[in-house]
């Protein structure tokens, strides 16, 4: 037994933590207690510039949209309870600053396509390097090789002093009111290795890539200093606020839901499908398909990128009442099943597709009966997610939770539920910005795993109905034998999916 005059070593979670979340349309700001109570929340809208591959954004406008967000959440709060905060991003958005940290070049977004001339010279030159971290190659949407377009087509901006910086980088600078390093999230997909901590030097120094650009890198959840003077002005956070090194929009999204245990997953159903796992070992994906982030205490995180998703639900019935049809095709129960791909680039999780087209399987005689065939597919195509990430050595059998804007509805989850054949749980709010006030308070000495269970509210757990499990069951044999069928997915998965479903 404990000496009861010993105080106590468990750390506090006692003061309000903030969590700073820069999406693609939107920079956000919320402020949690201890307990995972919202105290307050506000958001500020982001513009982009689109035009053809290319998607860039202002980084100004990051720094004035998340200065806004704050000044108007911290309104009203006790601001002298506020112990640390920690921002997130999108991944792989990057721009150019000089050694004041002023910007020099647009932010490359995390989809902008620009760079395909120079990922071939990526790949090649860090292609030992690339296939030991398990994702065997980059895409042209990756920082690095945006990196090298920027300094292939901006020489007039890259002088001596001048830095490399992710989307999150600037903001932290910002906050610091100096350079600050950058967080292994972020840097993942610039050509950091995750394995030995460090930056590649001879990738480096073969693509003509001088280290000097390239920040210092830490792993997330460590302290990076204070919030300066000037920028507690600006932002309304008090000056002295510990700074936690972030991680990406997914991650953040990920420890929002609390899916940290091994073998936890976090499936977020938006316009695509995302899964973000947690696993003790990195996990190598042969194809490529699935690439793992490192977590503050030191496990792996991977996760993968659908193509598909709910986007089929505003392409094909923008114009209904989805209350209306889920209503009549839960009535209706039937069993044809749509492949939802979204995207008209083809497939990108569980398979790599370029040439994947939808189709369905199946009668369709009414509106209703076509909608439920969507909603099907995607539980479908969830399900297949979880037999490749099984397949390629990721552990899965830990608990599940639910998030984006697909859980609004709810006989959606419960079939996605029934098709899996598992429990899943519904948290209250899981957002990157939630998950970034988690990441600030392991600040106080609380390890991840306890500020998420202190913090992390599950609304509601689902429980699947074995009758419905079994019944669908064949639906999903005959939607994998369609896509090997069609040539997308590799047999060997299909086989592996199939054992699965009799064991």
């Amino acid at each position: 037994m404990s000496d009861p005059h010993t105080p106590s070593r468990t750390p506090t979670l006692d003061g309000t933590w903030l969590g700073l979340d820069l999406g693609t349309q939107s920079a956000r700001c919320v402020a949690v207690d201890g307990t995972g109570q919202v105290l307050a929340s506000a958001s500020r809208p982001l513009t982009s510039r689109r035009q053809g591959r290319c998607h860039e954004q202002d980084p100004e406008e990051w720094w004035t949209a998340l200065s806004g967000a704050c000044q108007e959440a911290l309104h009203g709060i006790d601001t002298r309870r506020i112990r640390g905060l920690a921002v997130d991003g999108t991944s792989g958005t990057i721009l150019l600053a000089d050694a004041a940290g002023t910007p020099l070049t647009p932010g490359l977004m995390y989809d902008d396509g620009r760079a395909t001339d120079q990922t071939e010279a990526v790949n090649k030159a860090g292609a030992a390097v690339w296939e030991e971290l398990g994702y065997r190659s980059m895409q042209p949407s990756w920082a690095l090789p945006k990196l090298r377009w920027l300094l292939d087509h901006e020489p007039a901006t890259t002088h001596r002093g001048d830095r490399l910086l992710h989307q999150v980088d600037l903001i932290t600078w910002r906050l610091a009111g100096h350079q600050v390093p950058s967080d292994a999230s972020h840097a993942l997909k610039t050509g950091y290795h995750l394995v030995e901590e460090g930056w590649p030097h001879k990738v480096m120094a073969e693509l003509g890539v001088s280290e000097s650009l390239l920040p210092d890198v830490v792993r997330p959840g460590s302290a990076l200093g204070t919030v300066c003077a000037d920028a507690a002005e600006a932002t309304g956070i008090p000056e002295g606020t510990t700074i936690v090194a972030g991680m990406t929009d997914g991650c953040a999204a990920q420890i929002g839901a609390g899916a940290l245990a091994p073998g936890a997953w976090n499936c977020v159903l938006g316009t695509t499908l995302v899964f973000k796992g947690s696993s003790p070992h990195l996990v190598r994906d042969p194809a490529g398909v699935v690439y793992c982030h490192r977590g503050p205490d030191g496990n792996w995180l991977p996760g993968g990128a659908s193509s598909s998703g709910a986007g089929v639900i505003s392409q094909y019935f923008h114009s209904e009442n989805v209350d209306v049809l889920t209503e009549q095709a839960a009535a209706l129960d039937p069993d044809a099943v749509a492949y939802p791909l979204v995207s008209t680039g083809g497939e990108r999780f569980p398979f790599r597709a370029p040439e994947a087209e939808p189709f369905i399987l199946g009668q369709l005689p009414t509106r209703a009966a076509e909608f439920h065939s969507y909603l099907l597919g995607v539980a479908c195509l969830e399900r297949l997610c979880f037999d490749y990430l099984d397949h390629i050595g990721a552990p899965v059998d830990g608990p599940l939770t639910f998030t984006g804007g697909g859980t609004r509805n709810a006989y959606w989850n419960q079939l996605r539920a029934d098709v899996l054949g598992r429990a899943v749980r519904l948290p209250e709010q899981a957002e990157g910005a939630i998950g970034m006030a988690v990441l600030a308070a392991t600040s106080s000495g609380a390890s991840l795993q306890e500020a998420a269970t202190a913090m992390v509210r599950i609304a509601e757990e689902l429980h699947p109905a074995p009758d419905r499990t079994a019944r669908y069951l064949p639906v999903y044999l005959r939607f994998i034998d369609e896509l090997t069928r069609r040539g997308w997915l590799d047999q060997t998965v299909a086989d592996h999916a199939r054992r699965r479903a009799t064991q």
